[in-house]
């Protein structure tokens, strides 16, 4: 009988640590709050956008016609994918150089853009980059770029708001998930 019991206990433990982790995992995941105006908005070397979210490409030209950023990355285009396709508003951007953009095509998930962005950036040699992705994907993006980069290049967040009021709890839980599992994991990846 006190097997039984003992057996109860251990897992009704490793369930409330597992609730505790997750919902502290879910606090710093909805923790990215700070949207920061365009016009304020530092001048950086490059700036690498993720794709995977409405508004983020759209958004990340407009940090590069405004002189912003030099370099654009934009990391995890399909294979296949030409620059008018991704944007083709691009012609109603005169100041935009399409010599200036990078279509980073061989990532397929947050870790891989960190890791082939990284080429990219050190073979343009820049020191700041600015991170360009949803406002709830960016802590954890933040962070896998974060350990990957040298501490020498400076990585500045600029997370795009979302579309609706509120994402929806499916969004927030995938994204907590994630995160808790890079937290275990990642440093083995």
């Amino acid at each position: 009988m006190r097997t039984k019991y003992k057996k109860i206990f251990i897992l009704s433990a490793l369930v409330i640590a597992l609730i505790y982790f997750f919902a502290g995992e879910a606090k710093d995941v909805l923790s990215v709050k700070t949207i920061i105006p365009l016009d304020t908005l530092n001048t950086h070397d490059c700036g690498v956008v993720l794709t995977g979210g409405p508004g983020r490409i759209r958004e990340s030209f407009e940090v590069l016609a405004q002189k912003k950023i030099r370099k654009l990355v934009i990391s995890g285009v399909f294979k296949e994918a030409q620059l008018h396709e991704i944007f083709p508003q691009l012609p109603f951007y005169p100041e935009v150089q399409p010599e200036d953009i990078i279509l980073e095509k061989v990532s397929g998930s947050t870790y891989g853009n960190a890791v082939q962005s990284l080429a990219v950036v050190k073979t343009l040699g820049c020191q700041q980059v600015l991170l360009m992705t949803s406002q709830l994907h960016m802590y954890r993006a933040y962070r896998i770029f974060r350990t990957l980069f040298p501490a020498k290049i400076q990585i500045t967040q600029y997370p795009i708001p979302h579309s609706g009021k509120e994402y929806p709890l499916l969004d927030i839980f995938i994204e907590t998930f994630k995160s808790m599992f890079y937290s275990a994991f990642g440093r083995v990846l």
